[in-house]
């Protein structure tokens, strides 16, 4: 009985060895920045369920952190490709400036098949846009529309002080704010005139980025 169990377990894990793995394919993201703010090269990753590029309620990493406050995504990029659970990661080229759009092409398969996007706003102290896991499944043809709000890393105060601000019109990359802050991720409350930053320019409305997914 012991050995005709054994020889079945064998079976199956050969067959299931020998199915075809899923097909691998390229989805492309338009992200398209619809905020007053400029947006810092957006940084998109696929990956499985078992990954949260970002999770709202909870602290942000030290890699969302700098990207949050200054733009950085050299570390987010380093640890998303160092996760086996992350199949491909793109980095837009440049800054995206209010009413442009970027695509960036990502792989997806079958256990892969979410698909996050971050960018920092810059003329904000720790604010980001974050698309968190969209599930991208369908035929070949498939296209998927969303939106994202603009996240508070929780990092920073929300001072709107100039001194701890890396976009224009303040140009101080680097500095932290961090008297106050939340301590957590959550959906950012805007700019309300507190200090150096005119909400007439600067302040948004969520959604701030409109996202479209292409197979």
């Amino acid at each position: 009985m012991k050995r005709s169990i054994g020889v079945i377990a064998v079976i199956i894990v050969l067959g299931a060895l020998a199915q075809p793995a899923a097909a691998q394919s390229t989805v492309t993201v338009h992200i398209t920045n619809i905020s007053k703010q400029i947006i810092s090269p957006p940084v998109v990753a696929s990956h499985s369920w078992m990954t949260r590029v970002f999770n709202p309620g909870k602290p942000a990493s030290d890699e969302l952190a700098a990207l949050a406050e200054d733009g950085d995504f050299s570390g987010l990029v380093a640890a998303l490709e160092g996760d086996e659970n992350v199949l491909d990661v793109a980095v837009g080229d440049g800054l995206l400036m209010p009413g442009e759009t970027v695509s960036l092409e990502v792989a997806v398969t079958g256990f892969y098949d979410r698909i996050s996007a971050v960018g920092m706003l810059v003329t904000t102290n720790d604010a980001f846009f974050g698309l968190e896991s969209l599930s991208f499944r369908g035929s070949p043809t498939s296209v998927v529309r969303t939106t994202a709000p603009a996240y508070d890393a929780g990092t920073e105060a929300n001072s709107e002080s100039c001194a701890f601000i890396p976009g224009p019109p303040c140009g101080n990359p680097m500095v932290r704010d961090t008297a106050g802050a939340e301590g957590f991720i959550h959906v950012h409350p805007g700019l309300h005139g507190l200090a150096d930053l005119s909400p007439a320019d600067w302040d948004w409305q969520n959604p701030v980025a409109l996202i479209k997914v292409a197979r």
